[in-house]
């Protein structure tokens, strides 16, 4: 048994002192120390020696049971110490890294468009002005001089909420809402949402912005309109950009022009971009009708203003080169993190 039990400690010495892990240095416990581990099979045959020798041999177990419970413990304090280590190696910080940058968003187009647009107004002395979305039938439609029977007040163009009640189809009413509250001089930008029946597609859609301009004071003329849409293209488009006005008709201006301005990306010499003609539209303007101005209460001898109107969406696909109008409505961040 003395020689069974010598056997049996030094294999238990080298499988607990080689135990790489706590898993293995458990098991190891559990095959030589456990309930049913060899030592404790050695123990209980002590029963089966004669009287005389079972004291020594007990003795000599519990000796050995206390070296490997030694061992097993040393053991198992360097294991946790390793992987103590290992764990603050992992989660510790290099402070003498560089620094990892996080991608930073950045305004969407039209935003951009949006900001730099009224920028330029702003530096031109004009306040920006708001309206509500949902307007009434007056505001809408009467009393910027659309007549009864005008075609942009069918259902198959605009979008009713109520018989009397629409979504608007331009910025136009808030036209009418700034000069009932205020006396000239008038000059104010009014950016917003606007609906119409468009079929979406690459250049439509039922939903789109809109920027409006309105002065108002004495003496102002065409060629005042001219000056700003002027000034207003080569903030936008460069110091060499020009505009050029053909007839048109509004029935709140008048007379009524379609304004462009000179392709950026040919210097008007026509290209792709401007499909050969070297221009590219940019919206309607005119001289604010005196029946528009008469209906607010102005004086139509006295006053004489301006008014244009301007896409958004339409500046920023020409200017980031967007094919499609859809994209700036996606959300596909392809699109969005070029900008």
């Amino acid at each position: 048994m003395e020689d069974r039990l010598r056997e049996m400690a030094e294999a238990a010495r080298t499988a607990l002192r080689e135990a790489a892990s706590l898993d293995e240095l458990d098991q190891a416990r559990a095959r030589y120390l456990g309930r049913s581990g060899v030592l404790r099979d050695i123990q209980q045959g002590i029963r089966d020696l004669a009287k005389e020798l079972r004291p020594q041999v007990g003795q000599l177990i519990n000796q050995t049971r206390a070296e490997l419970e030694r061992i097993l413990e040393e053991r198992r304090q360097e294991l946790e110490a390793g992987q103590a280590h290992l764990r603050v190696a992992r989660d510790s910080i290099d402070v003498t890294l560089p620094g990892r940058s996080q991608p930073v968003a950045g305004r969407h187009p039209l935003l951009a468009t949006l900001d730099d647009m009224l920028e330029i107004f702003l530096g031109l002395g004009y306040t920006i002005a708001e309206g509500p979305e949902v307007e009434d039938n007056y505001y809408g439609f009467e009393a910027l001089n659309y007549p009864p029977d005008h075609p942009a007040m069918d259902e198959q163009m605009t979008f009713y909420i109520a018989d009397d009640v629409l979504l608007r189809s331009q910025t136009s009413p808030v036209q009418i809402r700034v000069m009932e509250t205020q006396e000239p001089p008038v000059r104010v930008v009014v950016p917003g949402r606007c609906f119409r029946r468009d079929t979406v597609d690459a250049t439509h859609s039922h939903t789109f912005h809109q920027l409006e301009g309105l002065c108002v004071d004495e003496g102002v003329t065409f060629a005042d309109l001219k000056g700003t849409l002027l000034a207003f293209a080569r903030g936008m488009f460069g110091p060499e950009a020009r505009v050029r006005f053909r007839p048109d008709f509004f029935p709140f201006t008048e007379p009524s022009a379609e304004f462009a301005v000179s392709c950026f990306a040919c210097a008007g010499e026509g290209c792709r971009v401007c499909q050969g003609s070297g221009w590219m539209e940019l919206g309607g303007a005119g001289m604010v009708d005196p029946n528009v101005l008469a209906g607010v209460g102005y004086d139509t001898e006295r006053y004489t203003g301006f008014a244009f109107g301007v896409g958004i969406e339409r500046f920023a696909m020409n200017r980031y080169g967007i094919p499609d109008m859809r994209l700036l409505y996606s959300g596909d961040m392809r699109m969005l993190r070029q900008f």
